[in-house]
């Protein structure tokens, strides 16, 4: 009985082992495992992927500063005055201001509200807007950052302005400019549009109705006319200041000569010198001396400009 039951237990256990043995066969010929990839080989693969994904986020990394700089108001080169780079820093204090025509223009350099331009439907908002035109925006910069009230006037007269240091020509391009230059545009004519330069090719301008003050590539084609440097505060020789609104320069010293330039307001002017000419009245003044105005190659009337009715320290014209 005992040796039935040891030759049964035998048997049963070489049965279990071969249907075990088929069963592991049959499952190794279905899904056969993968052979092991050798170490090297999956650390290069690691670090192929590794390299990839870091240079693409250098890359976005590098995609967004640039993006970021396009847009940016500040100094982008080296070599301004201090003075300069202070105006630049007024003006992109006023970065998404409204731009206004007339804006800027008041008693004070600051905002204020505009006009309506008759040659532009876009300045229908204007009288609501408080803001700046493009000149508007460079006397607040400038009186900011030197003082005073140094670039009054429009755009033609700040162009021309006895406190221009240096000029630059339209074929010159930006080579020679340092932030803070002043960009004009009206070659063949007045100055209409004036922009503040901050280098790397970028300006910041008041350019237009229904638009804000914002930074904008230079724009070199159509009638850019060239630029100016403005000199540091110290008053130049021969300056001097109108007074009045609306003021008339003439060709000749006469009222009947041909006019030249209109100062809508005070304005800082050079003068080359004074004669003795046709009497004028106005303003409840009498007076038959004329300055010459070299910037603008026109006379004034000694009635509106500072001072005594003849000026002190300024030259007889021959």
């Amino acid at each position: 009985m005992t040796m039935r039951r040891t030759a049964v237990a035998a048997a049963t256990a070489a049965l279990t082992l071969l249907a075990a043995w088929g069963g592991a066969h049959s499952a190794t010929a279905a899904t056969p495992a993968p052979a092991p990839a050798p170490a090297a080989k999956t650390a290069k693969a690691a670090k192929t992927v590794e390299t990839a994904k870091t240079a693409k986020t250098a890359k976005t990394a590098k995609t967004a500063k640039t993006a970021n700089a396009a847009g940016t108001c500040a100094v982008l080169a080296p070599g301004a005055s201090a003075v300069a780079e202070k105006a630049v820093a007024a003006a992109c204090e006023q970065i998404g201001v409204w731009y206004t025509w007339g804006g800027g223009h008041g008693p004070q350099p600051g905002p204020t509200y505009g006009q309506v331009d008759p040659s532009d439907p876009d300045s229908a908002h204007d009288p609501e807007r408080l803001g700046f035109d493009c000149s508007g925006l460079v006397r607040y910069a400038y009186a900011r950052a030197a003082g005073g009230d140094p670039l009054t006037g429009n755009a033609h007269h700040q162009f021309h302005s006895p406190r221009v240091q240096q000029r630059f020509t339209a074929a010159q391009a930006t080579g020679p400019l340092l932030p803070g230059d002043l960009l004009a545009w009206g070659s063949g004519g007045p100055i209409h549009h004036i922009a503040i330069y901050l280098g790397a090719g970028k300006m910041v301008e008041a350019r237009e109705s229904g638009t804000r003050i914002t930074v904008s590539d230079v724009r070199l084609d159509g009638d850019y006319a060239g630029a100016v440097r403005i000199a540091p505060p110290a008053a130049a020789p021969g300056t001097f200041s109108t007074w009045g609104t609306d003021v008339w320069t003439h060709r000749e010293p006469s009222t009947t000569s041909p006019r030249v330039h209109k100062f809508p307001g005070p304005t800082t002017v050079r003068i080359e010198c004074q004669k003795h000419a046709e009497p004028v009245t106005a303003e409840g003044y009498t007076n038959d001396a004329w300055s010459y105005l070299p910037e603008y190659g026109a006379w004034i009337t000694n009635i509106y400009i500072k001072g005594a009715a003849w000026l002190d320290g300024v030259r007889t014209c021959p």
